[in-house]
């Protein structure tokens, strides 16, 4: 599913005009990513947890040439399924 998918999804299920759907939708993926941005976790009570994870720097190889190469840190979006998403996806 692309994102004109999820929001024409969105506003059938909701009721709303593809435009409103569209706005609704901007709202929601900015407020996690600002909340992201700022260190903060976003938890969807039976949907799942959104957080910044922190990747150490280390040391990796360029499959091309086997030579070394420093990784530096970084810091990444995770996502950790709720109880009510893992059930849903395994069916019972």
């Amino acid at each position: 599913m692309n994102r004109t998918e999820l929001k024409n999804a969105v506003a059938e299920h909701a009721g709303l005009s593809g435009a409103d759907a569209d706005r609704a939708l901007d709202g929601v993926l900015e407020t996690i990513a600002a909340a992201l941005a700022g260190g903060d976790k976003v938890t969807i009570a039976g949907f799942g947890t959104f957080e910044a994870r922190h990747r150490a720097a280390r040391t990796g190889r360029n499959p091309q040439t086997g030579e070394q190469i420093q990784i530096a840190a970084s810091t990444t979006a995770g996502f950790k399924p709720g109880s009510e998403l893992k059930r849903r996806l395994s069916g019972s």
